[in-house]
Protein backbone atom coordinates (compact mmCIF):
# COMPACT_ATOMS: atom_id res chain seq x y z
CA UNK A 1 0.00 0.00 0.00
CA UNK A 2 0.83 3.70 -0.31
CA UNK A 3 2.48 3.95 3.37
CA UNK A 4 5.31 0.86 2.51
CA UNK A 5 6.50 2.76 -0.21
CA UNK A 6 9.27 5.74 0.83
CA UNK A 7 8.95 9.13 -0.04
CA UNK A 8 11.22 10.45 -2.64
CA UNK A 9 14.07 12.89 -1.24
CA UNK A 10 13.04 15.85 -3.60
CA UNK A 11 9.83 16.56 -4.99
CA UNK A 12 9.60 15.38 -8.65
CA UNK A 13 6.78 16.80 -10.93
CA UNK A 14 5.62 14.64 -13.13
CA UNK A 15 3.99 16.64 -15.59
CA UNK A 16 7.22 17.77 -16.45
CA UNK A 17 7.99 14.88 -18.14
CA UNK A 18 4.77 14.83 -20.73
CA UNK A 19 4.59 16.53 -23.75
CA UNK A 20 0.30 16.63 -23.16
CA UNK A 21 -2.07 16.08 -20.25
CA UNK A 22 -4.04 13.55 -19.84
CA UNK A 23 -6.44 12.83 -22.38
CA UNK A 24 -5.46 15.84 -24.08
CA UNK A 25 -2.27 13.61 -25.44
CA UNK A 26 -4.70 11.66 -27.32
CA UNK A 27 -4.80 11.28 -31.20
CA UNK A 28 -7.27 14.24 -32.36
CA UNK A 29 -10.18 12.25 -34.11
CA UNK A 30 -8.97 13.76 -37.48
CA UNK A 31 -5.87 12.01 -36.87
CA UNK A 32 -7.57 9.24 -35.82
CA UNK A 33 -10.02 8.93 -38.86
CA UNK A 34 -6.73 8.70 -41.13
CA UNK A 35 -5.00 6.06 -39.42
CA UNK A 36 -8.36 3.88 -39.78
CA UNK A 37 -8.68 4.83 -43.01
CA UNK A 38 -4.94 3.33 -43.92
CA UNK A 39 -5.36 0.21 -41.91
CA UNK A 40 -6.46 -3.35 -43.37
CA UNK A 41 -8.75 -5.47 -42.00
CA UNK A 42 -10.74 -3.52 -39.51
CA UNK A 43 -13.56 -3.84 -41.29
CA UNK A 44 -16.51 -4.88 -38.79
CA UNK A 45 -16.33 -8.94 -38.09
CA UNK A 46 -19.32 -10.25 -39.06
CA UNK A 47 -20.16 -12.42 -35.87
CA UNK A 48 -23.81 -11.55 -34.59
CA UNK A 49 -22.49 -12.09 -30.85
CA UNK A 50 -20.27 -8.82 -30.82
CA UNK A 51 -23.07 -6.30 -30.22
CA UNK A 52 -20.86 -3.27 -30.08
CA UNK A 53 -17.32 -3.15 -32.18
CA UNK A 54 -16.05 -0.36 -34.28
CA UNK A 55 -18.37 0.56 -36.37
CA UNK A 56 -19.87 3.48 -34.13
CA UNK A 57 -17.07 4.72 -32.14
CA UNK A 58 -18.15 3.37 -29.19
CA UNK A 59 -16.91 3.21 -25.69
CA UNK A 60 -16.16 -0.33 -25.27
CA UNK A 61 -16.51 -3.52 -27.16
CA UNK A 62 -19.58 -5.79 -25.97
CA UNK A 63 -19.22 -9.39 -26.68
CA UNK A 64 -22.33 -12.39 -26.31
CA UNK A 65 -21.51 -15.17 -24.26
CA UNK A 66 -24.64 -16.00 -23.09
CA UNK A 67 -28.31 -14.80 -23.27
CA UNK A 68 -28.01 -13.01 -19.85
CA UNK A 69 -24.09 -12.37 -19.87
CA UNK A 70 -21.85 -9.88 -22.15
CA UNK A 71 -18.36 -9.04 -21.62
CA UNK A 72 -17.36 -5.62 -21.87
CA UNK A 73 -13.91 -4.91 -22.75
CA UNK A 74 -12.02 -1.41 -22.93
CA UNK A 75 -8.22 -0.29 -22.47
CA UNK A 76 -7.38 3.61 -21.73
CA UNK A 77 -4.19 5.08 -20.67
CA UNK A 78 -1.64 8.42 -20.77
CA UNK A 79 0.60 10.61 -19.64
CA UNK A 80 0.70 12.67 -15.97
CA UNK A 81 -2.19 15.07 -15.90
CA UNK A 82 -1.04 15.74 -11.71
CA UNK A 83 2.37 15.94 -10.27
CA UNK A 84 1.46 13.50 -7.26
CA UNK A 85 1.88 9.99 -8.56
CA UNK A 86 -0.90 8.47 -6.47
CA UNK A 87 -3.69 10.92 -7.80
CA UNK A 88 -2.32 10.39 -11.09
CA UNK A 89 -2.97 6.54 -11.31
CA UNK A 90 -6.34 7.19 -9.08
CA UNK A 91 -7.10 9.64 -12.02
CA UNK A 92 -5.85 6.86 -14.81
CA UNK A 93 -8.13 4.05 -13.39
CA UNK A 94 -10.82 6.22 -12.88
CA UNK A 95 -10.62 7.48 -16.46
CA UNK A 96 -10.56 3.60 -17.58
CA UNK A 97 -13.50 2.61 -15.54
CA UNK A 98 -15.50 5.25 -16.88
CA UNK A 99 -15.61 3.22 -20.62
CA UNK A 100 -17.25 0.38 -18.64
CA UNK A 101 -19.99 2.50 -16.86
CA UNK A 102 -20.63 4.31 -20.23
CA UNK A 103 -21.88 0.77 -21.41
CA UNK A 104 -23.94 -0.02 -18.30
CA UNK A 105 -21.56 -2.75 -17.37
CA UNK A 106 -20.00 -3.86 -13.76
CA UNK A 107 -15.92 -3.95 -14.15
CA UNK A 108 -14.54 -7.17 -12.52
CA UNK A 109 -11.05 -7.19 -13.35
CA UNK A 110 -8.32 -5.00 -14.50
CA UNK A 111 -4.49 -5.30 -15.67
CA UNK A 112 -2.47 -2.25 -15.54
CA UNK A 113 -0.50 -0.54 -18.75
CA UNK A 114 2.75 0.90 -17.67
CA UNK A 115 5.26 2.97 -19.63
CA UNK A 116 8.24 3.85 -17.73
CA UNK A 117 11.52 5.29 -17.90
CA UNK A 118 14.08 3.02 -16.47
CA UNK A 119 16.48 6.18 -15.96
CA UNK A 120 15.48 9.55 -14.92
CA UNK A 121 12.20 8.65 -12.12
CA UNK A 122 12.63 6.90 -9.18
CA UNK A 123 10.03 3.65 -9.31
CA UNK A 124 8.81 4.68 -5.70
CA UNK A 125 7.23 7.09 -7.71
CA UNK A 126 5.66 4.46 -10.24
CA UNK A 127 4.95 1.76 -7.46
CA UNK A 128 2.81 4.79 -6.06
CA UNK A 129 1.02 5.18 -9.52
CA UNK A 130 0.04 1.85 -9.56
CA UNK A 131 -0.96 1.95 -5.61
CA UNK A 132 -3.24 4.68 -6.75
CA UNK A 133 -4.57 2.92 -9.73
CA UNK A 134 -5.40 -0.49 -7.86
CA UNK A 135 -7.36 1.49 -5.22
CA UNK A 136 -9.43 2.88 -7.29
CA UNK A 137 -10.41 -0.54 -9.20
CA UNK A 138 -10.77 -2.33 -5.63
CA UNK A 139 -12.85 0.66 -4.83
CA UNK A 140 -15.41 -0.24 -7.92
CA UNK A 141 -15.46 -3.78 -6.60
CA UNK A 142 -12.95 -4.89 -9.48
CA UNK A 143 -9.66 -6.71 -9.40
CA UNK A 144 -6.15 -5.91 -10.22
CA UNK A 145 -5.06 -9.22 -12.18
CA UNK A 146 -1.55 -8.16 -13.47
CA UNK A 147 -0.34 -5.73 -16.35
CA UNK A 148 2.10 -4.92 -18.78
CA UNK A 149 5.16 -2.47 -18.67
CA UNK A 150 7.29 -1.32 -20.80
CA UNK A 151 10.49 1.19 -20.98
CA UNK A 152 9.55 4.80 -22.26
CA UNK A 153 11.16 8.03 -21.93
CA UNK A 154 7.72 9.54 -20.88
CA UNK A 155 5.51 8.30 -18.27
CA UNK A 156 2.21 6.66 -19.01
CA UNK A 157 -0.58 4.66 -16.91
CA UNK A 158 -3.53 3.22 -17.55
CA UNK A 159 -5.66 0.12 -17.58
CA UNK A 160 -7.43 -2.27 -19.51
CA UNK A 161 -10.28 -3.17 -17.65
CA UNK A 162 -13.21 -6.23 -18.28
CA UNK A 163 -16.60 -5.78 -17.47
CA UNK A 164 -20.21 -7.51 -17.62
CA UNK A 165 -23.82 -6.27 -19.03
CA UNK A 166 -27.07 -8.17 -19.05
CA UNK A 167 -27.11 -8.27 -23.18
CA UNK A 168 -30.50 -6.80 -23.54
CA UNK A 169 -29.33 -3.88 -21.15
CA UNK A 170 -26.42 -2.46 -22.62
CA UNK A 171 -26.25 0.93 -23.17
CA UNK A 172 -24.77 2.21 -26.50
CA UNK A 173 -24.24 5.67 -28.09
CA UNK A 174 -25.82 4.90 -30.70
CA UNK A 175 -29.84 4.83 -29.56
CA UNK A 176 -30.68 8.61 -29.43
CA UNK A 177 -34.28 9.26 -30.47
CA UNK A 178 -35.62 12.78 -31.71
CA UNK A 179 -36.47 14.76 -29.08
CA UNK A 180 -34.57 12.90 -26.09
CA UNK A 181 -32.78 15.46 -23.69
CA UNK A 182 -29.28 15.82 -23.03
CA UNK A 183 -27.99 15.28 -19.74
CA UNK A 184 -24.01 15.91 -18.97
CA UNK A 185 -22.98 14.36 -15.84
CA UNK A 186 -19.96 16.12 -14.77
CA UNK A 187 -19.04 19.78 -15.15
CA UNK A 188 -16.30 20.49 -18.22
CA UNK A 189 -12.64 22.53 -17.86
CA UNK A 190 -11.00 19.92 -16.33
CA UNK A 191 -8.38 20.40 -19.99
CA UNK A 192 -7.92 23.99 -19.12
CA UNK A 193 -7.31 23.29 -15.28
CA UNK A 194 -4.62 20.32 -15.87
CA UNK A 195 -3.12 23.15 -18.97
CA UNK A 196 -2.76 25.73 -16.03
CA UNK A 197 -0.84 22.93 -13.83
CA UNK A 198 1.71 22.48 -16.17
CA UNK A 199 2.25 26.64 -16.70
CA UNK A 200 2.01 26.67 -12.87
CA UNK A 201 -1.07 29.07 -12.93
CA UNK A 202 -3.37 26.70 -11.62
CA UNK A 203 -4.92 27.93 -8.05
CA UNK A 204 -4.18 24.37 -5.71
CA UNK A 205 -8.13 24.64 -5.11
CA UNK A 206 -9.14 24.42 -8.46
CA UNK A 207 -6.80 21.77 -8.60
CA UNK A 208 -8.19 20.23 -6.11
CA UNK A 209 -11.39 19.90 -6.84
CA UNK A 210 -10.62 18.96 -10.46
CA UNK A 211 -8.68 16.19 -8.68
CA UNK A 212 -11.86 15.13 -7.00
CA UNK A 213 -13.65 15.91 -10.11
CA UNK A 214 -11.55 13.10 -12.04
CA UNK A 215 -11.20 10.30 -9.32
CA UNK A 216 -15.18 10.03 -8.76
CA UNK A 217 -16.36 6.65 -10.91
CA UNK A 218 -19.08 7.27 -13.03
CA UNK A 219 -20.71 4.41 -10.77
CA UNK A 220 -23.51 6.76 -9.71
CA UNK A 221 -24.19 8.31 -12.84
CA UNK A 222 -24.58 4.48 -14.74
CA UNK A 223 -26.94 3.26 -11.88
CA UNK A 224 -28.89 6.61 -12.29
CA UNK A 225 -28.93 6.15 -16.41
CA UNK A 226 -30.58 1.97 -15.32
CA UNK A 227 -32.64 2.99 -12.74
CA UNK A 228 -34.57 6.21 -15.13
CA UNK A 229 -33.69 4.42 -18.27
CA UNK A 230 -32.00 6.17 -21.10
CA UNK A 231 -31.78 5.75 -24.93
CA UNK A 232 -28.15 6.48 -25.39
CA UNK A 233 -24.68 6.98 -22.98
CA UNK A 234 -21.03 7.95 -23.88
CA UNK A 235 -18.83 9.26 -21.64
CA UNK A 236 -16.44 13.10 -21.88
CA UNK A 237 -13.05 12.74 -22.34
CA UNK A 238 -10.23 14.12 -24.86
CA UNK A 239 -12.67 14.71 -27.82
CA UNK A 240 -14.35 17.08 -25.70
CA UNK A 241 -18.29 17.37 -24.88
CA UNK A 242 -18.91 18.50 -28.33
CA UNK A 243 -16.63 15.74 -29.87
CA UNK A 244 -18.50 12.84 -28.10
CA UNK A 245 -21.90 14.83 -28.36
CA UNK A 246 -21.53 14.31 -32.13
CA UNK A 247 -20.39 10.47 -31.65
CA UNK A 248 -23.57 9.64 -30.35
CA UNK A 249 -25.38 11.87 -33.11
CA UNK A 250 -23.32 10.30 -35.64
CA UNK A 251 -24.22 6.54 -34.28
CA UNK A 252 -27.66 7.54 -33.57
CA UNK A 253 -28.27 9.36 -36.61
CA UNK A 254 -29.45 12.73 -35.69
CA UNK A 255 -28.07 16.45 -34.90
CA UNK A 256 -28.80 18.05 -31.91
CA UNK A 257 -29.43 21.72 -30.23
CA UNK A 258 -26.80 22.89 -27.59
CA UNK A 259 -27.60 25.35 -24.99
CA UNK A 260 -24.11 26.54 -23.83
CA UNK A 261 -25.60 28.67 -20.72
CA UNK A 262 -26.90 25.43 -19.28
CA UNK A 263 -23.66 23.28 -20.00
CA UNK A 264 -21.81 22.85 -16.43
CA UNK A 265 -18.55 24.63 -16.20
CA UNK A 266 -15.94 24.13 -13.19
CA UNK A 267 -16.12 27.73 -11.04
CA UNK A 268 -12.87 29.53 -11.71
CA UNK A 269 -12.38 27.83 -15.05
CA UNK A 270 -13.48 30.70 -17.62
CA UNK A 271 -10.94 32.98 -15.82
CA UNK A 272 -8.14 30.33 -17.18
CA UNK A 273 -9.50 30.10 -20.48
CA UNK A 274 -9.54 34.29 -20.43
CA UNK A 275 -5.48 33.62 -19.47
CA UNK A 276 -4.85 31.55 -22.60
CA UNK A 277 -4.93 27.82 -20.62
CA UNK A 278 -5.61 25.91 -23.44
CA UNK A 279 -4.41 22.71 -24.43
CA UNK A 280 -3.13 21.89 -27.90
CA UNK A 281 -5.88 18.89 -27.88
CA UNK A 282 -8.70 21.14 -27.32
CA UNK A 283 -7.79 22.93 -29.99
CA UNK A 284 -7.71 20.29 -32.38
CA UNK A 285 -10.98 18.93 -31.02
CA UNK A 286 -12.19 22.70 -31.93
CA UNK A 287 -10.87 22.44 -35.83
CA UNK A 288 -12.59 18.93 -36.07
CA UNK A 289 -15.79 19.63 -34.96
CA UNK A 290 -16.17 23.32 -36.42
CA UNK A 291 -17.38 22.45 -39.54
CA UNK A 292 -20.42 20.57 -38.06
CA UNK A 293 -21.02 23.25 -35.65
CA UNK A 294 -23.43 26.10 -36.05
CA UNK A 295 -21.68 28.46 -33.64
CA UNK A 296 -24.47 31.44 -34.02
CA UNK A 297 -22.07 34.05 -32.68
CA UNK A 298 -20.50 32.08 -29.62
CA UNK A 299 -17.60 33.70 -28.64
CA UNK A 300 -14.35 31.90 -29.42
CA UNK A 301 -13.70 31.07 -25.92
CA UNK A 302 -16.68 29.81 -25.42
CA UNK A 303 -16.43 27.24 -28.24
CA UNK A 304 -12.71 26.15 -26.83
CA UNK A 305 -14.41 25.21 -23.55
CA UNK A 306 -17.19 23.75 -25.23
CA UNK A 307 -13.72 21.42 -27.14
CA UNK A 308 -12.05 21.35 -24.14
CA UNK A 309 -10.07 18.06 -24.16
CA UNK A 310 -11.88 16.16 -20.36
CA UNK A 311 -10.14 13.32 -18.33
CA UNK A 312 -12.14 11.14 -16.69
CA UNK A 313 -14.90 13.53 -17.36
CA UNK A 314 -18.79 12.80 -16.89
CA UNK A 315 -21.94 10.75 -18.69
CA UNK A 316 -23.51 12.56 -21.17
CA UNK A 317 -26.64 10.73 -21.53
CA UNK A 318 -29.86 11.07 -24.12
CA UNK A 319 -33.14 10.38 -22.53
CA UNK A 320 -36.91 10.83 -22.94
CA UNK A 321 -37.91 14.22 -22.29
CA UNK A 322 -40.36 13.27 -19.95
CA UNK A 323 -37.59 10.97 -18.02
CA UNK A 324 -35.54 13.92 -17.56
CA UNK A 325 -36.17 15.88 -14.55
CA UNK A 326 -36.33 12.39 -12.89
CA UNK A 327 -32.98 11.42 -14.30
CA UNK A 328 -31.16 14.50 -12.94
CA UNK A 329 -32.69 14.01 -9.54
CA UNK A 330 -31.74 10.19 -9.48
CA UNK A 331 -27.88 11.49 -10.58
CA UNK A 332 -28.37 13.92 -7.45
CA UNK A 333 -28.93 11.43 -5.14
CA UNK A 334 -26.01 9.06 -6.84
CA UNK A 335 -23.56 12.23 -5.53
CA UNK A 336 -23.95 14.21 -9.18
CA UNK A 337 -25.26 17.15 -7.73
CA UNK A 338 -24.16 19.20 -10.88
CA UNK A 339 -25.97 16.94 -13.56
CA UNK A 340 -28.02 19.06 -15.95
CA UNK A 341 -30.12 19.14 -19.20
CA UNK A 342 -27.83 20.90 -21.46
CA UNK A 343 -30.01 20.52 -25.05
CA UNK A 344 -32.08 17.96 -27.11
CA UNK A 345 -31.42 15.80 -29.78
CA UNK A 346 -33.51 16.61 -33.37
CA UNK A 347 -33.72 15.04 -36.78
CA UNK A 348 -31.50 16.02 -39.16
CA UNK A 349 -27.93 15.85 -40.74
CA UNK A 350 -26.20 12.81 -38.64
CA UNK A 351 -23.36 14.89 -36.49
CA UNK A 352 -24.59 18.70 -36.70
CA UNK A 353 -24.74 20.63 -33.62
CA UNK A 354 -26.47 24.02 -33.37
CA UNK A 355 -25.83 26.46 -30.23
CA UNK A 356 -28.57 28.51 -29.15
Amino acid sequence: MLESVPEPAEEIRLTRFSHGAGCACKLSPAELRTVLGLVRGLDPPADPNLLVGLDTADDAAVYRVRDDLAIVFTADFFTPIVDDPYDFGRVAATNALSDIYAMGARPIMALNLVAWPREGLPFELLARTIDGGADVVRSAGALVVGGHSIDDQEPKYGCAVVGTVDPRAVLTNGGARPGDALVLTKPIGLGIISTALKRDEAPPALLQEAVRLMTTLNEGARDAALEVGVNAATDVTGFGLLGHLREMLMASGLSARLDPGRVPVIDGVRDLLAAGMVAGGTKRNHAFVDPDVEWAGLSPDEQLLLADAQTSGGLLLAVDPAKAGALVAALGRRGTPAAAVIGHTVEGAPGRIGIR
